[in-house]
Parts: structure tokens; C-alpha cells; sequence
């Protein structure tokens, strides 16, 4: 699906951010619970979105999308506390956070999308 295809390329760029996030909270801060904690909840959004396009029903497609979002909302959560307990600098949180916000925009539309078309 063509929608996919934005969503797909944000989702991978936002991993790639929060593995350097995640990497320098663990070397600069020793911090280690929060870190490993937007790190899975953040890749797992593009690796929900990748097995999305090869779903093997619409349903699946729906479902690993719903995932997908759902995991975009834990992984604002966590940039929010990272950012509001002062491990992570406003500017760096607040464009990790509008980046993630723009994931779950476009994650709610495509199920939304999907579910009416079904």
C-alpha cells in the first residue's frame, strides 16, 4: 500500500535517532532502564509497519498496524519522561517527541483507513 511507504521510511528514521539516544544515555548518563525501554518500544514500530506490508490478510495488516501504533504511544510516554526527568535536553526530546507524534498520526489513519475499508 502506498501510504505505507512514508510510514515505513519515518518509522526506520525514528529507530535509527533512538538508538543514538539510547546509545548515549547508556555511556554519558550510565542510565539503562529508560534507555532499553524507548529503544524496544521505538524499533518496534517500523518492525510492526515492515511485517504490516507482507501481512497475510487484511486483518493481519490491520493488526500489525494497530501494534505498530500502539508502540509509537509507549514510545512518546517514555520520550516524555526522559525528557521531563532532565535526561534528555528539551530541544532533542520535543523533535523526538513531534517525530513520534507524526508516527502515531499516520499509524491511527492507516488502521482507521483500514478497518473502514474492510
Amino acid at each position: 500500500m502506498a501510504r505505507d511507504e512514508p510510514t515505513k521510511h519515518k518509522s526506520y528514521q525514528l529507530a535509527l535517532k533512538l538508538i543514538r539516544v539510547a546509545k548515549a544515555l547508556q555511556q554519558e548518563h550510565r542510565e539503562f532502564v529508560l534507555s532499553r525501554q524507548v529503544l524496544r518500544s521505538g524499533t518496534s514500530i517500523g518492525a510492526n509497519v515492515e511485517e504490516a506490508t507482507a501481512a497475510q490478510s487484511k486483518k493481519d495488516f490491520i493488526a500489525k498496524m494497530a501494534i505498530a501504533s500502539k508502540e509509537a504511544r509507549e514510545t512518546h510516554y517514555w520520550l516524555r519522561l526522559l525528557r521531563d526527568s532532565g535526561y534528555l535536553d528539551q530541544k532533542q526530546a520535543n523533535e523526538l517527541i513531534a517525530d513520534c507524534s507524526e508516527l502515531i498520526r499516520l499509524l491511527t489513519a492507516i488502521v482507521k483507513t483500514a478497518q473502514s475499508n474492510n
